[in-house]
């Protein structure tokens, strides 16, 4: 049975992810599922189910992307920079451009607009016709070249 099965079945979700019966399954099938539970609108089982995996994998490339992600969409950027960054740091030169994009937009979002740009660029210089780190770059330099017009660090 499927983890999205076996949770539809669950009469008390809490006592499943909490129980240990999780671990049964892969990174991989805990990431599937949440992404299947945010894609129902089911975000709220989908964080549940996050944490928990989380809590099994802590440093699982597909836990750290997901809640990555989850911490996105929950307006948490601290901690999506945190786990994002983490990712990165594991993954080295198999960094994903949607890696790249989403730590920058978490950087940009929570007020770090230079190191949004420092990651940016790094994506760049990996996959430099990415359109949407080439986007990212293209707005970040002139937010930096508004906000201080002498930088001549572009």
């Amino acid at each position: 049975m499927t983890l999205i099965q076996t949770l539809m079945n669950q009469t008390s979700i809490n006592t499943f992810l909490e129980g240990g019966d999780i671990k049964r399954f892969t990174p991989t099938e805990i990431r599937e599922t949440i992404q299947s539970l945010v894609a129902a609108e089911q975000v709220n089982l989908a964080y549940a189910l996050g944490d928990a995996g989380l809590a099994i994998y802590p440093h699982s490339e597909d836990m750290l992307a997901i809640n990555g992600l989850l911490a996105v969409i929950r307006q948490e950027w601290e901690q999506a920079i945190e786990m994002l960054t983490e990712l990165m740091d594991m993954q080295g030169h198999n960094t994903q451009p949607f890696t790249y994009v989403m730590l920058t937009r978490a950087l940009r979002c929570n007020l770090d607009p230079a190191g949004a740009l420092n990651v940016v660029r790094k994506g760049l210089a990996q996959y430099p016709n990415q359109l949407e780190l080439v986007a990212e770059s293209l707005a970040l330099e002139e937010y930096v070249h508004a906000i201080n017009p002498t930088d001549t660090t572009q």
